[in-house]
């Protein structure tokens, strides 16, 4: 089955009420999908097949609100806002659109009506891979919104044939397999073979003046492969929205090569085929090779390129002059993937449209914006300019011509100040000289914007303050969001059917309404009537567990929660540490009365990322040390869920009582599970960092369980240095743990297993300052266990954590881009 089986509560996710008619529709809608699309009668039918029915049915009824959307943005001349992202972690379709149409009770009755169990269908679904983290899913939240808040907005990514991979465990570690979701199809999807771009790479380029004595230049000799669209509805609230995702897939623009297969060499004769349509083949080849390198900037231009020209052949069916691009065009740079917009735009205008280069840069600036996901220098995109010359040299002469007119005009501003030229630069200089991409996406943006406040402010004091001093003001704040319909609505119908039931119905598009909710805090009824439905999902996933991993977990215990990307500033091994400080005292002490705990964690390692997927198996270890020692009982559990993703998410963020967001102050640019958490009723424990910053001005520190350092404080330490090892030694427990660690006794079989591992937080200087926050982590987590051990008081702050949410939906995101940046409300 391609998901576990999830519960819910039999009146569905908050959905409208379903007439008789609708139900009959439904499922004559259903049979004949079964019978002419799937090809199967019902008494032969597998719940896939039922499922493959069900979904084209709605499908169709999704489609039937599409054309009339697309239809009238032609009529009403609507400006464009084109987001471009290397992800969309959309997850699975089916639940989502039944709610967003209001038919999901509909359908469940109509496939009880005939015979089957809905949730066992539903489960059917395969989650599609189009995505890896936290990138992926906000774009996911932000296609929602659009549609919802009535945005002419359309995505564009490419159709990955295999997700970056599976994530299986064995023996304790990480291994990875092809994640193979398109193998039984995808029914959400319409193919678009008569939408078909041809994408070029290498070649060479001439230059030339035309009749008119102009310098010219083209780029010729160039191999082509072809970009084959497929669309994909995203409907909004309602249904009376429906934009569009397009995806690109590789195709050769030739399928073999007759004269090798008639002499009988057929892997010759379809070598270029297959390598050209390795272009779409899979999220984010390895770059530990040059040749993967190579295929990942292939692929980032690849999509560039065939959305660039999907965008202006859109453009000229109703415009033919180029000067009202920005007024009918935004494009929209999710990270520096696609920031080769800004050379393609350029590229294509002046050298296939003949724009005078002033005017086009103009339009090219006028039309595009960036938004940033990081601080840390590592994670900005440079590609070599090796690389660049040999796979788009035309580019690479943009790219040229870019830096040298804007350092002229830094020049100008600041003589003789050659630190700051070189600061901002387009090209890193050195041995190894590299474009960078970042730069690249700032110059060529009317608007950059980070994704927290603290993120923001950061950005402009440290990554791009040269950029923030010589153009005041382009820089600005857009917190994340996410869309209460699938992280509230889909994810928790329990508490979405108490909310609805208590406040009304109009938080799903308006959700400040759930400031409603603070009236209730002191209510009994309701608030048992929320216990019993955290109490509900933490059974669920109790069960999920015990079915997965063979796990008995406690579900009155407190469930402590963290899931995302495995990385050493996201910092799972501080939550590793005290764990084993809990271990540590309950084995010192086997009568010590402590609250019963079960650590959930979760989250995929970058495949050549070896301390994070060393975590992984420390996480095991500990696990399987812990929850085997009879001296524990029931008082600790720890748990790693493997191939987290949105379907396990939705599972397990409402069934969290405390959201683990616990990264170095100034390096996580926002996340959006510390808000899905919370807004399902979590208490925080995290650092001042990303957007808790901004919730806990919204729900109050009282309600949170804060700690650690500051930004600034981290800053100080990175330059006046630090004393990891003296930390270490001043703290007993921190110490004994790392001992426990570092000389085996959760790797008997290996002692030395986690010898580099500990070395990171002592002898390596503790970048991420993990003994510097650890003594102010455990005194908050002892915060917690007290205040759970107070029931009353623990659900009166996790009732005004979910009354004070509202900021934190993607509906609000989107409308301050829409406003802000896009002008496109």
């Amino acid at each position: 089955m391609a998901g576990g089986k999830k519960t819910m509560n039999k009146a569905g996710p908050a959905a409208a009420h379903s007439s008789h008619e609708d139900v009959e529709e439904l499922k004559t809608a259903i049979r004949s999908h079964l019978i002419y699309t799937v090809g199967k009668e019902a008494v032969s039918a597998t719940a896939r097949d039922w499922f493959l029915a069900a979904a084209h049915a709605v499908r169709d009824r999704v489609t039937q609100g599409w054309m009339p959307t697309l239809n009238g943005y032609y009529r009403e001349d609507s400006k464009r806002v084109y987001y471009l992202s290397m992800e969309f972690l959309i997850g699975r379709t089916l639940v989502n659109s039944l709610i967003n149409l209001g038919l999901y009770d509909a359908v469940r009755e109509a496939l009880a009506e005939l015979g089957q169990d809905f949730e066992e269908v539903a489960a059917w679904e395969v989650e599609a891979a189009l995505g890896n983290g936290g990138l992926g899913r906000l774009a996911a939240c932000l296609l929602d919104s659009m549609a919802t808040i009535g945005v002419a907005g359309f995505g564009y990514g490419i159709r990955y044939d295999y997700g970056m991979f599976t994530q299986h465990i064995e023996h304790g570690w990480q291994v990875e397999s092809p994640e193979n979701w398109l193998r039984y199809g995808n029914p959400w999807e319409f193919p678009r073979p008569g939408v078909i771009f041809p994408v070029r790479f290498g070649g060479r380029v001439i230059h030339f003046r035309d009749s008119r004595g102009f310098n010219c230049s083209q780029w010729v000799d160039a191999e082509e492969v072809m970009a084959m669209a497929y669309d994909v509805p995203v409907p909004g609230f309602g249904g009376k929205k429906v934009n569009n995702l397009r995806l690109w897939s590789a195709k050769s623009t030739r399928e073999f090569d007759l004269k090798y297969f008639n002499a009988g060499n057929y892997i010759e004769a379809v070598r270029d085929k297959n390598e050209s349509e390795t272009l779409s083949k899979v999220l984010y080849p390895s770059d530990m090779t040059e040749r993967g390198k190579e295929l990942r900037f292939k692929q980032e231009y690849f999509f560039v390129a065939a959305s660039i020209q999907d965008i202006l052949s859109r453009f000229r069916k109703s415009h033919s002059d180029w000067e009202k691009l920005p007024d009918k065009v935004a494009i929209q740079l999710n990270d520096t993937h696609p920031a080769m917009v800004v050379a393609e735009l350029m590229r294509v205008l002046v050298d296939e449209h003949e724009l005078a280069w002033d005017r086009a840069w103009e339009i090219t600036r006028g039309c595009c914006a960036y938004t940033n996901h990081t601080l840390l220098p590592e994670a900005l995109e440079t590609w070599s300019v090796d690389l660049f010359s040999r796979v788009l040299p035309r580019h690479l002469e943009i790219v040229y011509q870019l830096n040298h007119e804007f350092l002229q005009g830094v020049r100008y501003r600041h003589p003789g100040d050659t630190e700051l030229l070189n600061r901002v630069s387009l090209i890193a200089e050195g041995a190894d000289r590299r474009v960078r991409m970042a730069h690249l996406a700032v110059i060529g943006s009317h608007k950059v914007n980070g994704v927290a406040a603290i993120h923001t402010g950061l950005m402009k004091s440290t990554i791009f303050s040269d950029f923030e001093h010589l153009s005041p003001g382009k820089i600005i704040n857009l917190t994340n969001g996410v869309t209460p319909r699938r992280w509230m609505l889909a994810s928790n119908p329990r508490l979405s059917a108490l909310i609805t039931q208590s406040i009304g119905d109009g938080w799903y598009t308006d959700l400040d309404q759930l400031r409603k909710l603070e009236a209730f805090v002191d209510d009994p009824a309701f608030c048992a009537a929320f216990v019993e439905i955290k109490n509900a999902n933490k059974r669920d996933v109790a069960v999920m567990i015990a079915q997965r991993l063979g796990i008995e977990v406690d579900p009155t215990s407190l469930f402590d929660v963290q899931v995302k990307r495995i990385h050493e500033y996201k910092r799972q091994l501080l939550n590793l540490l005290h764990v084993v400080v809990r271990y540590a005292r309950i084995r010192a002490n086997p009568l010590l009365e402590s609250q019963p705990r079960t650590v959930i964690i979760g989250g995929k390692a970058a495949p050549g990322y070896h301390l994070a997927k060393l975590i992984i198996k420390l996480v095991n270890d500990i696990s399987e040390v812990v929850n085997n020692d009879p001296l524990v009982g029931r008082r600790l559990r720890l748990v790693f869920l493997p191939n987290y993703n949105v379907s396990t998410a939705e599972l397990v963020m409402p069934a969290a009582d405390l959201s683990e967001q616990i990264s170095t102050a100034g390096t996580e640019a926002s996340g959006t599970g510390n808000m899905k958490m919370a807004m399902n009723g979590a208490l925080t424990i995290g650092t001042w960092d990303g957007a808790n910053v901004e919730i806990c001005e919204e729900v109050g520190e009282e309600n949170m369980f804060l700690f650690g350092l500051t930004a600034q404080e981290v800053a100080r330490h990175r330059v006046d240095g630090y004393d990891a090892c003296a930390a270490v030694r001043a703290d007993k427990e921190l110490s004994a743990a790392l001992d426990m660690i570092g000389t085996g006794f959760f790797s008997p079989d290996e002692p030395d297993r986690y010898r580099a591992l500990i070395d990171t937080l002592t002898v390596g200087g503790d970048h991420y300052l993990l003994t510097a926050d650890f003594a102010q982590y455990v005194a908050a987590q002892e915060r917690a266990d007290r205040t759970f051990a107070d029931p009353e008081t623990w659900t009166r702050k996790a009732i005004l954590n979910v009354a004070r949410m509202g900021k934190f939906s993607s509906d609000r995101t989107v409308a301050e881009y829409a406003r802000q940046i896009w002008q496109a409300l």
